[in-house]
Parts: C-alpha cells; sequence; structure tokens
C-alpha cells in the first residue's frame, strides 16, 4: 500500500499546498466523503479494479471491494457504517459494444454491494446513461444506523434518493428489502447539480425560459429533505447536457468539454457568504471572461482577461477555488485572482496575480477541482491538496510589490484572512515604518489599525461584520492592472426555512443586512466626531455631568487600570500615564497603538530614557519622530484615540530632533500638543542659555491658560515673571469690569515707590482683591505684590540699572 502523508511546497507566491499522495501514478480520486476519508481506485497486476478508502485522520488504507476486470469508475461511494458499497462504472466503450455484438448490454452499470463482509450484488441500475452515486452521511458520533440513504444521479436529468435498510444476519450486514428499493424524487430537469458533502446540501439549476434557476435541497440528519434556496440567475446556457460536480471525480470527465459546456461552482463561507462562479468561453480568441454572483451581497462582478503566451495545449476553462474568506479564479500558466467573499465591493482587497507569481508548479493543465473547503483535486493525476494562503509568501509579496492595489490586498488577507501571529504582525509594521511615503492612495498605518480592529472584535461577537469598518477607504478609484470589471445588480435569493441555524441563519442575516442596514447602520469616523464634539462642549461650557457623561469615564478609568498590565518589554517605549480627558473618552485602540510604538521603538533600537533635552536627536530618533506624526494623521482622520504619554512623547522627541522654527509650525499647526509633563520637564531641566530661554519663551506664550498656571512657576525667569504679572492684572481687570475704585488704599510698602502710575494701578488691582477677586487662587504668591515686583524688575532692566 502507499503513504500518502507526504507534504510538497509548490512554487505559487500565496499558494502552500501539502500533497495527499504519492507514488499514486496508477491512483485515481473518484470521492471524498464528508468525513474527509478519501475513496480511491488502482489497478492490479492482472488489470483488476481494486477500491480503497484513506482516512486522513489516523493516516490509514482500508481496502473495500475488487472487480476481478478492468473497469473505469465513474463514482464510488460508501456509507458512514462501511457496510455498503455504491459503484457506478462503465461496463464496455461504444466500440467494444459494436465489436463483441454487445447492442443489448447495457453501455453503464450502478451496483450496490455488501462489504460488511462482502456478500451480496444488487444492480440499482443498468442503462446506456451515466450514472452518479452519493450515501447521505448523518451527523457525527451518532450511534450506528440501521438505515442508510444514497442519491442516484442521472445524466437523464434527474435526482432520486434510495431509502436501504440493513440488518446484522449471522455476522453479516446485509440489505432487508427484497424486492425494489423505496425511492423519492428530489430534483428534475436539471442541467447542472452540484454536492456539497460537508453541508449535505445539493445545489441545481433548472433552465427558465432565458434565465436559470438556482436552487438548493438541505438535507437533513434524522429527517428528510427540503427545498431551502432559489435564486435566478441571469446565466445563458445554450449546451443542456447535464454537467455535475463533486459527485465523484472521473479523470477523463473533463476531456469533452467544449465552449459551450457550463462552468459554474458554488462556494459557501463560514460567515454566511454564498457564490456564484462562472464562466463560458469567449467569442474573442485569447480573452477569457469569468463572473462571480455575491449573492449574500445582491451584486454581481464580471473579469475580462486578456491571456498572453496562449497555447493550443493550455486549458482554457478557469478552475474555481474555495478558500473560504476568498474564492480563487485560476487559468493555469495565465493568471490566480483571489477575490473576498466578505468585501468584495472594493476591488482593492482582491489579489490578481499574473506571470511567475500565479504559477502552480504542482498542479497540471488539466482538470482541477475544489470538492471541499481549502482542498483542490488535480484531475488528470487523481491527486488530493490541502491548501492554503501562505503567510511568508505574502509578506515576500506585500514587500516586493509597487501597486498600491497589490500593498493594499496584501496587507488586507494578512491582517484578515492569515492566521496572525506576533512575528507576522511585527513584520507588518516594520514594513509601514519603512513605506509610509510611498503609499498614495491609502494610508497603512489606518488600514493597520481598522483591520486588526475589526479581525479581533469580529471573531469575538457575532454580527460585528456588519456594522464595524473593515477598512479605511470609502471609495476606490484605482483599476486591478490586467482585468476590466463591470458590477451589476441581481436579485436577492429567496430563503424558505423554519428554526434553522448554522449556515442558512448567517446567509439569512446577511441578506437582511443587505435589504435594511447597509450602508445606513454601517460605522462611519463622522459619528464619533459628532459626539467628541458635543462632548467637548459639554466640557466648555461646565454643564452638569450628566450619568451618560459619568458611565463613558467610568469606562475610560477600567480601560486606563488596565495599562498596568503591560508587561516590561512593551514599557519599553516610555509612554508617560497622564490625565488625558479627552483620550479618556475613547480608548478602544490604545493597544493597537501602542504596539505600533513598541515595534516602531525596537525596529530603530530606541531606548526609554530618551528625554534628555541637552543634545540633538539621532537620525533613529528622527525616522520614529516621522512616524509618530503620520500615526497622529491617520487617528486624527478616523477619529480614534491615542494611548497616554503619546503626545509627550511626541513632543519630546521634537524639541530633540527640530529646529526651533519648524517646532514652533508643529506646534501652531496642532501636529505637536503641549502637555504638561514635557514642558514642566523642558522648563526645570534646560539652563537659561540665550538659546533655551528662546525656546523656552516660544512654548509658555503658546500655552493654554489652565496648563500655562500649572507650569509657569517652574521656570524662574525675569521674563516668565513679567508674563505672569501681566496675565494676572489683565485677569483682575477684566473682572473688575465696569466697576471703579471707591475710595484709596494706604500703601502697602513701608517705603513708598515714587512712581505714580505704578502706585495707582498697584493700589486698583489692591482693592480688587480686597474684594475676593484673586484669579490665581492657588498659587499664593501671585499678587499685587508680585506684579509690583515684576514691574520694577522690567523697568529697571530696561534701563540697564540694577534692581536692589
Amino acid at each position: 500500500m502507499y503513504d500518502i502523508h507526504a507534504q510538497v511546497k509548490i512554487l505559487c507566491l500565496l499558494i502552500l499546498i501539502s500533497d495527499s499522495s504519492e507514488n499514486s501514478s496508477a491512483l485515481h480520486v473518484v470521492n471524498v466523503e464528508r468525513n474527509g476519508k478519501i475513496i480511491y481506485t488502482w489497478k492490479g497486476n492482472q488489470r483488476e479494479t481494486h477500491i480503497g478508502l484513506y482516512d486522513l485522520q489516523t493516516k490509514e488504507n482500508e481496502h473495500l471491494y475488487m472487480f476481478e476486470r478492468d473497469l473505469r469508475i465513474i463514482s464510488c461511494s460508501v456509507n458512514s457504517e462501511r457496510t455498503l458499497l455504491a459503484v457506478s462504472f462503465r461496463q464496455y466503450t461504444e466500440e467494444e459494444r459494436v465489436s463483441r455484438l454487445l447492442q443489448s448490454v447495457s453501455k453503464y452499470l450502478t451496483l450496490l454491494i455488501e462489504i460488511h463482509p462482502i456478500n451480496n450484488v444488487r444492480v440499482l441500475k443498468a442503462v446506456d446513461s451515466c450514472v452518479r452515486v452519493q450515501f447521505l452521511y448523518p451527523v457525527e458520533g451518532r450511534n450506528t444506523s440501521t438505515e442508510s440513504r444514497l442519491l442516484l444521479v442521472s445524466e437523464d436529468k434527474y435526482i432520486e434518493q434510495f431509502d436501504i435498510c440493513v440488518a446484522v444476519e449471522e455476522h453479516k450486514v446485509v440489505i432487508q428489502n427484497s424486492g425494489q428499493l423505496p425511492r423519492a424524487r428530489v430534483a428534475d430537469d436539471l442541467i447542472w447539480a452540484q454536492w456539497d458533502m460537508t453541508e449535505q446540501r445539493l445545489f441545481y439549476i433548472v433552465p427558465k425560459e432565458s434565465r436559470c434557476t438556482l436552487k438548493c435541497v438541505q438535507f437533513y440528519p434524522d429527517e428528510n429533505f427540503n427545498s431551502i434556496l432559489e435564486s435566478h440567475l441571469d446565466i445563458s446556457v445554450t449546451d443542456t447536457r447535464v454537467k455535475l460536480v463533486n459527485f465523484g471525480y472521473d479523470d477523463c470527465q473533463d476531456q469533452d468539454v467544449t465552449s459551450t459546456s457550463l462552468n459554474l461552482r458554488i462556494f459557501t463561507s463560514k460567515a454566511g457568504g454564498l457564490c456564484v462562479c462562472c464562466s463560458l468561453a469567449s467569442d474573442i480568441p485569447d480573452v477569457i471572461t469569468y463572473s462571480i454572483y455575491f449573492l449574500h451581497k445582491g451584486y454581481s462582478k464580471t473579469f475580462t482577461v486578456s491571456l498572453e503566451r496562449t497555447a493550443s495545449h493550455q486549458l482554457k476553462e478557469v478552475a474555481f477555488l474555495n478558500l473560504d474568506y476568498y474564492v480563487a479564479a485560476y487559468l493555469p500558466g495565465q493568471f490566480l485572482h483571489l477575490l473576498n467573499i466578505q468585501h468584495p465591493d472594493l476591488l482593492c482587497y482582491s489579489l490578481f496575480l499574473t506571470g511567475e507569481d500565479a504559477r502552480i508548479d504542482t498542479l497540471q493543465n488539466g482538470s482541477i477541482q475544489s470538492p471541499l473547503m481549502s482542498t483542490i483535486l488535480d484531475g488528470c493525476i487523481g491527486r488530493i491538496y490541502a491548501v492554503s494562503i501562505s503567510d511568508s509568501a505574502l509578506l515576500e509579496f506585500l514587500q516586493k510589490s509597487k501597486r498600491d492595489s497589490e500593498r493594499l490586498a496584501a496587507l488586507h488577507c494578512a491582517l484578515l484572512c492569515v492566521r496572525s501571529t506576533a512575528d507576522l504582525e511585527m513584520k507588518i509594521i516594520w514594513w509601514i515604518s519603512e513605506n509610509l511615503s510611498t503609499c498614495h492612495s491609502f494610508d497603512p498605518i489606518q488600514e493597520f489599525i481598522v483591520a486588526s480592529l475589526y479581525s479581533r472584535m469580529c471573531s469575538e461577537t457575532h454580527n460585528l461584520d456588519k456594522l464595524l469598518p473593515y477598512t479605511s477607504l470609502l471609495d476606490w478609484i484605482g483599476v486591478i492592472p490586467g482585468a476590466v470589471c463591470t458590477t451589476d445588480i441581481i436579485s436577492l435569493p429567496v430563503l424558505e426555512f423554519q428554526n434553522s441555524k448554522g449556515f442558512w441563519e448567517k446567509l439569512n442575516s446577511n441578506l437582511e443586512s443587505v435589504k435594511y442596514a447597509e450602508p445606513h447602520l454601517h460605522y462611519h469616523s463622522n459619528v464619533l466626531r459628532r459626539e467628541w464634539q458635543n462632548l467637548s462642549e459639554e466640557q466648555k461650557e461646565e454643564r452638569r455631568t450628566t450619568t451618560y457623561l459619568r458611565n463613558i469615564f467610568e469606562n475610560a478609568k477600567k480601560v486606563l487600570s488596565h495599562l498596568d498590565t503591560w508587561d516590561s518589554e512593551e514599557r519599553l517605549v516610555p509612554l508617560f500615564q497622564e490625565e488625558d480627558y479627552q483620550q479618556q473618552l475613547l480608548m478602544g485602540l490604545l493597544n493597537l497603538v501602542h504596539r505600533i510604538m513598541k515595534e516602531v521603538w525596537k525596529r530603530y533600537r530606541l531606548h526609554s530614557c530618551i528625554f534628555c533635552f541637552d543634545e540633538r536627536g539621532s537620525a533613529a530618533e528622527f525616522a520614529v519622530f516621522h512616524i509618530m506624526s503620520r500615526i497622529l494623521e491617520a487617528t486624527n482622520g478616523m477619529c480614534m484615540p491615542l494611548p497616554p504619554g503619546f503626545h509627550t512623547l511626541h513632543l519630546g522627541l521634537g524639541v530633540r530632533c527640530l529646529p526651533l522654527h519648524t517646532l514652533l509650525h508643529y506646534i501652531d499647526n496642532g501636529v505637536l500638543h503641549l502637555t504638561e509633563t514635557c514642558v514642566r520637564k523642558l522648563l526645570k531641566d534646560l539652563d537659561d542659555t540665550e538659546k533655551n530661554e528662546k525656546l523656552k519663551f516660544s512654548i509658555v506664550t503658546r500655552l493654554p491658560e489652565a496648563l500655562g498656571q500649572k507650569v509657569r512657576q517652574f521656570w524662574n525667569h525675569p521674563i516668565n515673571a513679567n508674563l505672569i504679572a501681566r496675565k494676572y492684572v489683565k485677569l483682575l481687570l477684566e473682572k473688575l469690569g465696569s466697576r471703579q475704585c471707591s475710595r484709596p488704599i494706604s500703601e502697602r510698602r513701608p517705603v513708598p515707590v515714587e512712581f505714580l502710575p505704578l502706585n495707582y494701578l498697584t493700589n486698583m488691582l489692591a482693592e480688587i482683591e480686597n474684594q475676593g477677586v484673586h484669579p490665581y487662587e492657588k498659587q499664593d504668591h501671585v499678587n499685587v505684590r508680585f506684579v509690583e515686583e515684576a514691574a520694577l524688575k522690567h523697568t529697571m532692566m530696561l534701563l540697564g540699572l540694577k534692581y536692589s
């Protein structure tokens, strides 16, 4: 027997495939059952035909049956108890039948065989039209059943179900029905059918006037079956021969593909996505046209691709593959197109690969099918492969891409579809830090934040994907090089079910969302921006705190308390824990921004103690400052919060890295925010050289009033004292308003100053103070005496005299 556990990494840039078989030149996969077990055939030394079963879980093979002659097996299925085997095969070719004068012998034979142990054989069909067989599988873990149900699919355009009762007699499992087996008609007049073995449902298409109608029958474990979906498709079909998908895998079944045959596949996703993928040969040479009907979204996209290097022996039929979050349209030697199922509206989230990037060497230019999610069957050699998107190849593609559409698609795929790891996130952040200026049509920081938040929250909470933004873009005006796309609105499918769970419930939720929610209920940052502005107005007008505001502040305190749990490595970035009430209102994305900061800090090898203002910043610090400026721009654009201390760190790097005029320009334009922590440290640590005095004066004159009152006291300098005195006088006079001094007051100094204007001013200010007006209540040393001293010092300094 053979080993089918080899691992093979193919050359396709984005696909990682593990081979399921080796030494299988004489082996052919004929079916994949619901439990993942693979039915295969091979020829013996005497050309006898063997049927075997491979278990992917146990890696074991089991011999099921042997025919003593060389037969071409068309279809084969085994029931879940492995007691019954259904086989359909071709007895003779047309030439053999004529040459042997066997006109009365049917061309195809369908058998039902008892195999536990091998015993009786019953003929189900003996006809000249091809028949496919498929056992229905009950729920996993159910006890052994005495009844099996078998689907029989005929090229005569009908499908019927056989009910088979078995019993144990003398240690043998035998069929109880002595006469004809009970049967029920499932579908009629079909021209196409596809079996979903995982979910036990049948999709089929019947022609209706100029259009086609897609229907779906759901089979239940312990019940009957019922029609659950109907959808009208605008697909023109001229070839009415039946095309069957996933009803056995005949290695020669697609050799007779004509230009008018219906190449169609239906794929579902775990999130309730339902896609119809189809292609018909174009009338224009070297042009391929294929359409994806996103039934769960209510529209379709049709792509037209001009082919290169075409040869007559190359496959001209597009193969469609199911990768759960993506469907792939693949034409060997030409292109590989990954289309996002969940968010197909923006083409920038679809990867269109050509040339070497789209080459899959392991697969031959033959029949390629996707029997199960994330699997590929190569019908030419009878091999089945597991398929996944390679994170390392995806990262390599992201790093080498030059087009924004490819970069955005790869970034989105890495964040939302590939199982994210700390190492992958780190490398993505490093790539972002190096390519901020090269992405022209999107902001990579915004995309990282939004996509990461979407991925984390949607995995935890059901239906949030219908409300949360999945991208920072509102639209996309670019095109995908190599493909022309048109979008059409289609009718939504009609569902008929009651109390159905799983896929049908999610699909129905998606359809309801299309009808009533999208895009009206979809989150937009403008909603949050209006709320933020309203809260700011509440604070400015000093309104009474409402229950709503109190809840927000309480939630903010809880979020801030979690910041203390950051580990020592995360503390590498010196983010100060400050009071910032506006930031406390919105804390949902703190960890994401902090993760970016941590990786950037490690990338440029900065240490945590950089707040020393007496030396200039390094090139690495300037690079980090630039990245922080882009983070600020990105979060402001989406009205998102920053971790407490971000502005302090940003300002500190700005003081170290920027010349004074540029620093002040950044402050005046809101790029740099003056924070108490940074300004206080700057005023205390820098000495009063002429250059530093200019810096300090420029900073303190730009401080908001409330912040200025707190930090100016830390600069013991005449210039600062003069500023404080002027501000104090201004505030006292504003408080005075239209009131006049009613009486003169006595001099406050034991030795009066012989300067009448100053005397008059100080007397008036003292009267205002005596009336209980004191703007600087928390700074007792700022009073009329302080103003008088500052005025005298300033005057003497201007006159060049020494004050004593």
